[in-house]
């Protein structure tokens, strides 16, 4: 665990104070509030709604409005421009894409927007640079591993750089060791419906094992 740490202090460090973005993929606006709660209280500040999820303006705006304060409220898997603009008037300061979309990019960059893009390639990944994004999504990582973040580490600039889909307590700490800055979780932190108290304990594991204690 040492040598997770270690190069941790090497990597690029996000804006996030812990870099870990937690994914709240289908939640709905009653349950929002609770479950963002919750994360903040066990010290996340990066908290991102998909906009696949019902009603996520209501969510978003909700949420944005009461933990904006002390959380970087996010909209993930935005694909539109108009949806950026939406974002950013709810409250949002951050976009996550699924893919590499320079267009959509530039105008969330030109909003003032933090944009965190989704990736796979070397190619994909200087596309999304050019085009002003700040922080990159290696999407999903589990089909490519740590071994393709050691290689992309080698020729990439040194920008914060996150590990989404499929990541567990187990598999995160080999990803860091590899060079990511952080990791992106769904649904190893929550499904629709699971109460709070589940969505508080895999958060517990997942930000143990970012720091390297013993899970």
């Amino acid at each position: 665990m040492n040598e997770v740490a270690t190069h941790g202090e090497r990597t690029p460090q996000a804006p996030f104070r812990l870099p870990l973005i937690a994914i709240l993929r289908g939640i709905g606006p009653a349950e929002a509030s609770a479950h963002v709660g919750a994360l903040v209280e066990e010290g996340y500040d990066a908290i991102e709604i998909p906009l696949n999820s019902p009603d996520w303006a209501q969510s978003i705006g909700t949420v944005a409005q009461e933990h904006g304060g002390h959380a970087w409220i996010g909209g993930g898997t935005v694909l539109r421009p108009a949806e950026v603009d939406t974002l950013q008037h709810l409250g949002a300061r951050f976009v996550v894409t699924p893919n590499t979309n320079p267009v959509l990019i530039r105008h969330a960059v030109a909003a003032g927007m933090q944009v965190v893009a989704g990736f796979a390639t070397a190619s994909e990944a200087f596309a999304a640079l050019d085009a002003g994004a700040q922080m990159l999504k290696l999407f999903p990582a589990a089909t490519y591993g740590p071994g393709h973040v050691r290689a992309l580490r080698a020729v990439l600039p040194p920008v914060p750089l996150f590990v989404v889909g499929g990541i567990t307590p187990l598999t995160l700490p080999d990803y860091l060791a590899a060079g990511s800055t952080g990791a992106g979780i769904g649904g190893e932190l929550y499904r629709p419906g699971q109460p709070v108290g589940r969505t508080r304990a895999h958060a517990r594991e997942f930000r143990l094992a970012q720091s390297g204690s013993p899970c």
